[in-house]
């Protein structure tokens, strides 16, 4: 009913109730929900690079490490964002704090220069980060002689 009857038996005003109705709202909810399950694995691409392939396996991890990128023109960038040489530990410092004792990821171009990926892991870890992991891509079963020295 839309109203209430005062007591005592005659008619009395009718008096609106104040209810909310939460189905819509539950419904939305429960669709926006379903949207970002669907969309947050899509977005934790990244920067696009070539990465090498190797035969060493995954390794477990517990909590969503720093990245750093180093694209195959020799650009730098943590997570996402473009950084300097010199400013790549200022950054992270400041996203990981003092004494981060946290997973840093690097992922480097397979056509990154060499002196470019040994130039940024030695300025993290002068720094003081010490987990330091790269990042591979499995080996491919059709590439097993790849990386040999009978190539």
């Amino acid at each position: 009913m839309a109203g209430s009857v005062s007591s005592g038996g005659r008619r009395g005003r009718w008096q609106p109730k104040a209810e909310i109705n939460v189905t819509p709202f539950v419904d939305v909810m429960l669709v926006l929900l379903i949207v970002f399950m669907i969309t947050a694995p899509l977005l934790t691409v990244g920067v696009p690079v070539e990465l090498p392939e190797t035969e060493a396996r995954s390794m477990a991890a517990d909590d969503e490490p720093l990245t750093v990128t180093i694209g195959a023109n020799g650009e730098i960038f943590l997570q996402e964002t473009a950084v300097e040489l010199d400013q790549l530990v200022p950054r992270l410092q400041a996203i990981g704090g003092a004494g981060f004792e946290g997973r840093i990821f690097i992922r480097a171009d397979e056509a990154a220069d060499y002196g470019s990926v040994v130039r940024v892991m030695a300025r993290i870890s002068s720094a003081g980060y010490s987990n330091l992991g790269l990042v591979t891509d499995p080996l491919s079963t059709g590439n097993r002689t790849r990386g040999t020295a009978d190539n």
